[in-house]
């Protein structure tokens, strides 16, 4: 077996964001081990929140808007998961618990808005001797002393660095959400190149916030995503742009547009419409418009990153501008991805259905530094 350190470097020098979706096997051989995200997969729960170890990439992606209790000072954060498959030949010959079949990573943010500061950090770790893991019995994953566990219904979330991070309890405030159609969430036009997906859209949450030794007592809503897949992407993509949105009508909207390294956005770009009633409806690419409104540039990666944005879905008469809350929300210079992304808070304002609305949600792109990297060298 290639040595840790050589697979290790290899491969989080290729991952180039934080939705890392390809890492296309390098042979045939290696593609037949790990399943393939295929039309007519069937949830089950609560298996499906735990780790799906026979796929190779998978995420737990918890973003929120939150506001100090008391005080109504505003907060941001962001807490995501990756396991990533590695070894594949000897997966189930190599009992050793050195081996290296899979790297756990977990990126952490927190948006201090009033404070005008942005924190964030990561981790990278092997599962070895218990430093990092995904449990496939039950929802319980770690990365050191970073962790998310479920209890009954609840979701609890933990990751503090040197005094800065946060304490969650997250309960769901409406049903499941399960996008794309017939199980999957399809990326492009080969077999495999999907995910299964699926959110909870609005979450209640509560718990602790710290920011260098300082605590805040906080309440809000939080965004949860699970996400598995084996192949998701192809190689004509240079990136993505993924909004999540929470408005005050109780309206919940997932949209991404996939970027195209020729320039446009790719026809598999989709998204998911919430009613208040929680009926969930699949967008296609047709069914709404993305307009970046302006431009902001990283003093650090020297990255122009597009800044607010106007949606629209004309057949549902929704129109809603997001402006971000801070606008150095990126994540600079990630050892783990071996690149930079800008991943923020954002308010917003519209109109839906002829009636005026506000919200909050997060934004993520991804690729605006340099395309994806998404094959492995033979």
């Amino acid at each position: 077996m290639v040595r840790f350190t050589i697979i290790f470097f290899l491969s989080l020098t290729l991952m180039m964001s934080l939705r890392i979706s390809d890492f296309r096997v390098a042979n045939a051989q290696e593609s037949e081990v790990f399943s393939q995200a295929l039309p007519g997969y069937t949830y089950r729960f609560p298996r499906d929140f735990n780790s799906h170890d026979d796929f190779r990439i998978e995420w737990w992606y918890y973003t929120g808007n939150l506001e100090e209790v008391g005080t109504s000072r505003p907060f941001g954060y962001q807490l995501t998961f990756f396991r990533v498959a590695l070894d594949t030949t000897d997966r189930k010959i190599n009992s050793s618990k050195w081996k290296v079949d899979h790297i756990y990573f977990a990126h952490m943010t927190l948006t201090d808005i009033d404070g005008k500061k942005f924190h964030y950090f990561e981790r990278i770790n092997r599962k070895g001797v218990g430093n990092a893991g995904a449990d496939s019995e039950r929802l319980m994953v770690w990365n050191e002393d970073w962790s998310l566990k479920s209890e009954d219904e609840k979701h609890l979330i933990e990751a503090v660095e040197v005094g800065t991070g946060i304490k969650l309890q997250l309960v769901p405030m409406k049903n499941l959400v399960f996008h794309g159609q017939n199980g999957i969430s399809k990326k492009g036009r080969d077999p495999g190149n999907a995910s299964h997906y699926f959110s909870y859209t609005r979450m209640k949450t509560s718990g602790t916030i710290f920011i260098e030794g300082k605590t805040y007592k906080v309440l809000g809503t939080s965004w949860m995503d699970h996400e598995y897949s084996s192949n998701q992407l192809n190689n004509e993509l240079a990136g993505w742009d993924w909004f999540s949105l929470k408005l005050d009508d109780q309206t919940e909207l997932m949209l991404y547009q996939l970027r195209l390294k020729a320039g446009g956005v790719d026809s598999f770009s989709s998204g998911t419409l919430v009613t208040a009633d929680g009926v969930s409806r699949h967008l296609k690419r047709n069914e709404f418009i993305v307009r970046p409104l302006t431009e902001w540039k990283s003093k650090r990666s020297g990255i122009i990153y597009p800044s607010g944005w106007e949606l629209e879905l004309p057949s549902f008469r929704i129109k809603v501008k997001l402006s971000p809350d801070l606008l150095d929300q990126e994540l600079y210079g990630l050892r783990s991805i071996s690149a930079s992304y800008w991943e923020g808070s954002v308010s917003i304002e519209g109109n839906v259905g002829g009636d005026l609305v506000k919200g909050k949600g997060y934004v993520e792109l991804v690729g605006y530094g340099k395309p994806l990297l998404q094959d492995l060298p033979d």
